[in-house]
């Protein structure tokens, strides 16, 4: 699942955009970008308008890719408005014009055969695991699905969850729906039940560690989508940085939205996020990243 061909510069319309809970969904119609598109992989859409002064583009997974329909091909994201461009963007309405780029980065590895799947999603970080879970049941995998949030409102895709899974587990923290905790606190059980042979995440850092050390304590691998600031999308202004370990157990600094977004949770050093840690090839003393 990494990738049929590279990414394209499209103008794509808007068709649909509307509230998610505490969210928002845009739909735009982008067929080039809907037939290259891959789970997990992300776009990036130019925001505030050809005169603004919001130069960097903001990156968001892509939660459904449909390459048919009407419009030829749409393209749906889901996002929380966190600063002066998301809150351009959710101002946008029916048949308004954006500058969409993608798909980007490198999505989710599928098992080299049917196995049982957990999928673990921290609020809107859910989105992608929608289309991976449909992709990964037609090819004869078991999928459980375990879905989490702070509160009701900001949880996302609790309402199709039975359809997507074989299973579903969710959980919010103030217990106002499903079993009060986190997404941790049921996954144990999750994987023991379903005999897991594969963990896929996408969440809060936080929520991806903690899903990480949890899978690899149970012998399960685990693929997880981070969520880092990436201000250009293409791997040229090293905002998006993190330490993983390769493949000869070296440490080095890669860029989530061309390495990634989606990393071996067991290769990622969560611990050390912000910083270039000492024996990271390359460097010395250890130093903090400081995204400019």
């Amino acid at each position: 699942m990494n990738g049929r061909s590279g990414p394209v510069q499209v103008p794509a319309e808007v068709v649909a955009a509307s509230r998610a809970g505490a969210y928002h969904r845009l739909t735009v119609a982008a067929p080039a970008v809907a037939v290259r598109a891959l789970p997990g992989q992300f776009i990036a859409l130019a925001v505030g308008g050809p005169a603004s002064a919001l130069l960097l583009r903001r990156a968001f997974a892509i939660h459904r890719a449909d390459p048919g329909g009407p419009q030829g091909g749409t393209v749906e994201v889901v996002y929380a408005v966190r600063g002066r461009g998301t809150r351009w963007l959710a101002q946008r309405v029916a048949g308004d014009s954006l500058d969409v780029v993608g798909p980007l980065g490198r999505g989710f590895t599928p098992p080299p055969a049917p196995l049982p799947c957990t999928l673990v999603g921290g609020g809107y970080g859910s989105a992608p695991l929608f289309p991976l879970a449909a992709a990964l049941r037609a090819d004869g995998c078991r999928v459980d699905l375990v879905l989490g949030a702070a509160s009701a409102d900001r949880l996302f895709g609790a309402a199709d969850a039975e359809g997507a899974a074989d299973a579903v587990r969710v959980t919010t923290e103030d217990g106002s729906v499903g079993e009060r905790g986190r997404v941790t606190d049921v996954l144990p059980d999750v994987l023991r039940r379903s005999a897991a042979g594969a963990v896929y995440a996408c969440g809060p850092m936080g929520m991806l560690a903690a899903v990480s050390a949890l899978s690899a304590a149970y012998g399960v691998p685990s693929q997880c989508a981070v969520e880092e600031s990436m201000a250009c999308g293409i791997g040229v202004c090293m905002t998006c940085v993190l330490p993983v370990r390769g493949d000869d157990g070296m440490t080095r600094m890669v860029r989530s939205c061309v390495e990634g977004p989606v990393f071996p949770g067991e290769r990622v050093r969560w611990d050390d996020g912000g910083t270039v840690p000492a024996d990271t090839v390359g460097a010395g003393p250890a130093l903090r990243v400081v995204a400019g």
